[in-house]
This record gives C-alpha cells, structure tokens and sequence, in this order.
C-alpha cells in the first residue's frame, strides 16, 4: 500500500498546532542544501537540532567542507524557533566495514539502504539519550532517494530506541525545487554526488 507520507506529516502538524506544542527534533542532515527546505519548514512547528552524522563522506576535506556549509547555513537563516548545530563523530571506517561486500552495487540500491540505517541507527541513539521527542532525516528530500525505505528503517529504529520517527517525504509539496532556490539565496556549496567513494566514482563514469 502506498502511503502519502506528506499528508500523515500534515495531520501530525495540524495536531501541533492546535494543541499549541512544540516538540524537539533532532534532524539527521546530509547537507546543508537538502536540510535548507526542512529546516525552513519544519522550524516552524519543533524546536531543532541538526544533527551531522556522515561518515559515508570522503576525502575529509569534503566532510569538512559540507560541515561548515552546515554551519554557515544554521547562522544566516531566519527561523521562528532557534535552530541548534550538533555533529557527531566522523568515522569513516565504520562506513567502508558496513559496504564490504557491496562495493560494485548500483547508486540506490542496497550498500545506499545499509548506509541510510547506519546513519539513522545513530541519530536514533542520539535522540533517545538525548530524550528527543522525534528524530528524522532531510535524505527524503532527494528526488533519488526512496522515502518508503527511509521511513520503514526509521520506523523500525523507533521502536528500538523508544523515539518517534517523524515520517516525511520532503520532495513532496515543491520541497526539493525549494530547497535549490534556497541553495541559490544562501550561495550554498551544491555537490553533484551523495558524498561517499561509490558516488563519486559512479558518477565519473556516467
């Protein structure tokens, strides 16, 4: 069954807003243009931590360099509640140990599924030591990533480590056309590849 992940996201806003809560959320970002949109959105109704967790992303000088962006981006932009910058641990061995195996898979499929769970599996830890009232990830954002599989794995994580999962599909409603045009007023360093080794190297040779 398909579900319309932006209409379960409305409904759960609506309910916000007419019980006048404003929940935290710890926001597992992947960069600074695919968060622009979510945190322009979404700052609206939760109190937010970004959350920068990417150990997928090589050499480190480009790591370092999506982090500032981050950074950069968080300070500029006008929010109605304050936006936080948390990062965690950059640990790239981790994400080679979880690929063994799948080095030569096509971009999208299952090396790209275990690294969106290692990278949710960590932002899920964070939210429930840090007692979080919801985690979720800007990854949905990408016209090329597949928010039914994101939203299972952080529904399955959810019940693992007590959190709520903020379902979301933030293509959805121009989210990704916004999320340029927001790149483009922030002069947001755009990169043409997910950011780890496997990406880089398939799209060098399309």
């Amino acid at each position: 069954m398909n579900i319309n992940y932006q209409k379960e996201l409305d409904k759960l806003i609506e309910g916000l807003e007419k019980s006048g809560t404003v929940p935290t959320l710890l926001l597992h970002s992947c960069c600074a243009p695919c968060s622009s949109y979510c945190i322009e959105y979404l700052s609206n109704y939760f109190h937010i931590t970004i959350f920068y967790y990417n150990p997928n992303i090589s050499p480190k000088e480009e790591y370092d360099r999506r982090v500032e962006e981050q950074k950069m981006l968080i300070r500029k932009m006008n929010t109605k509640y304050p936006v936080k910058f948390m990062e965690g641990i950059y640990e790239p061995d981790k994400f080679y140990a979880m690929a063994k195996g799948k080095e030569q898979l096509p971009e999208g499929g299952e090396r790209c599924y275990s690294c969106y769970k290692l990278r949710l599996e960590e932002a899920a830890k964070i939210a429930e030591e840090l007692q979080f009232d919801y985690f979720t990830t800007s990854l949905s954002i990408s016209p090329m990533k597949d928010a039914a599989k994101l939203n299972g794995i952080g529904d399955e994580l959810s019940v693992i480590y007590k959190v709520s999962y903020l379902n979301s599909d933030f293509k959805k409603k121009n989210g990704y056309k916004r999320s340029v045009e927001l790149s483009k007023e922030y002069d947001l360093y755009r990169q043409d590849f997910c950011g780890c080794v496997y990406s880089r190297r398939d799209r060098r040779n399309s």
